[in-house]
């Protein structure tokens, strides 16, 4: 059975505290009572989220918790201790952060970026703030998972003066400049972006819109026809229009936006006025 992740059990018995599943391999887990569905039944498959409850012993749930196994979230500090920080990871027993792991005291009702990994001397799932010693970025080494250009799952976990710090595919570290951020973003919203750069100092480039011109065009046209079929068909918006204007009604920057509604108007899809654009 693998602590931290999601795995997929046959029920074995049942008891006046729950019921047992197991694995191929002869191991069995408590499903306590308030887990199991009505219609259960003995030799069901069932997927739960194998941890240690208060008292140390392997526990299944079916609850989802915020984070698996060595993963990054960006999750809410909910008490501290003599000994560490507890954050909240939508299961009953909060995660620990040890003082070791942490950069600096953490406070209750902070977010923090942390990651999850299990402490081979207890077998604890245990979560640590300091998420850059997690990073598999090495310089002078390019992903051979990576390519310029490839679509990516992002993780925002951090605001600099050079952009946002974004986790790439729960595995490298990458950032996003502030001049090309033309959507409203926060710590732990989760996005798509595409990879911009992959440099020999180890460090990794993320742009929010697809590379190139010929690829960005496409999908700012697209929302803009979205966005003038919702709104019946005129957009009071120009090239002339504000910058932040733009950002706040597409979410993408004035230079995209004049591209686009160039494309747009040169296909015939739309008649652009003085201060509005509207559909054909």
């Amino acid at each position: 059975m693998k602590v931290g992740e999601f795995n997929t059990l046959t029920i074995l018995r049942g008891t006046s505290v729950g019921m047992y599943l197991g694995d191929e391999e002869g191991n069995d887990v408590l499903l306590p009572h308030k887990y199991v569905d009505e219609s259960a039944e003995i030799g069901q498959q069932l997927e739960v989220f194998i941890y240690r409850d208060s008292e140390d012993r392997l526990i299944a749930t079916n609850l989802k918790p915020f984070v698996l196994l060595n993963q990054f979230a960006v999750l809410e500090v909910v008490a501290t201790s003599q000994i560490g920080a507890f954050i909240d990871w939508g299961l009953e027993k909060d995660l620990f952060v040890p003082f070791r792991e942490q950069n600096h005291k953490l406070q209750e009702g902070q977010w923090v970026p942390v990651y999850l990994y299990l402490d081979e001397q207890t077998d604890r799932l245990v979560a640590s703030a300091k998420v850059n010693k997690y990073f598999k970025n090495e310089e002078g080494v390019i992903p051979e998972d990576l390519k310029e250009g490839q679509e990516v799952d992002l993780l925002v976990f951090e605001k600099t003066d050079l952009g946002l710090n974004v986790v790439i595919n729960n595995k490298y570290k990458g950032l996003v400049y502030e001049n090309e951020v033309f959507q409203r973003l926060a710590w732990g919203d989760t996005t798509k972006g595409y990879i911009k750069t992959l440099r020999e100092d180890g460090k990794i480039d993320v742009s929010l819109q697809p590379i190139g011109f010929l690829n960005t065009l496409e999908p700012n046209s697209q929302k803009i026809m979205d966005k003038l079929k919702a709104v019946g068909g005129v957009l009071h918006l120009s090239d002339s229009s504000d910058p932040i204007a733009i950002m706040e009604m597409l979410e993408m920057s004035k230079k995209a936006f004049k591209k686009a509604i160039g494309s747009l108007y040169k296909d015939k899809k739309i008649s652009i006025e003085e201060n509005s654009i509207t559909l054909l």
